[in-house]
């Protein structure tokens, strides 16, 4: 990031969301100056979370490759193709959409506060520290309230994909 933005090749800016000139651009030109301005801190976001997200998939494809089932469907005959998109794919997914909504939410949350700071942009990330350092509990309540409704949303995604992606798990036959 440093070297996009910084004083290396000084391709984007570093802070803020607009340039200083922004009310006199048309609105194609505000829209460009807009997405120049958070090129930087979207790939910051993105290369954080796909980090976190690539070991949490290599870790769950490892695990899975060395069960039994694995070695029984090649001892049958099935290509190494077949292994691995028929059998291990899907079970590893499993785990990855289980942890993806916590590894999301820990990923936007936590880095959102870092990156706005870096940044120098003004979010929710940033809103909520400052509520806390002030003691400003009407707004960590907000701020607390969409984090979690984002949660749940994304907890019901992943439910749904579950199902989805394996459908012979069904929530509906539970025990209560």
């Amino acid at each position: 990031m440093l070297f996009a933005g910084g004083s290396y090749f000084d391709l984007f800016p570093l802070r803020g969301l607009t340039s200083p000139y922004f009310d006199e651009l048309s609105i194609w030109g505000k829209i460009g100056d807009y997405f120049w301005h958070i090129t930087l801190p979207v790939v910051a976001a993105a290369i954080g979370g796909f980090a976190t997200l690539t070991m949490l998939t290599k870790n769950s494809f490892l695990d899975e490759i060395h069960k039994q089932y694995v070695l029984t469907a090649r001892a049958k005959g099935a290509s190494d193709r077949q292994v691995l998109y028929g059998h291990v794919f899907r079970n590893a997914m499993l785990i990855i959409i289980a942890g993806l909504p916590t590894a999301l939410i820990s990923i936007f949350f936590t880095g959102s506060l870092l990156i706005e700071v870096i940044f120098s942009l003004d979010g929710l990330g940033l809103l909520g520290f400052e509520a806390v350092m002030q003691r400003d509990y009407p707004v960590i309540f907000g701020t607390l309230y969409l984090y979690t409704l984002i949660g749940l949303i994304l907890k019901l995604v992943s439910d749904l994909t579950y199902v989805w992606v394996d459908p012979r798990i069904d929530f509906e036959t539970r025990g209560a």
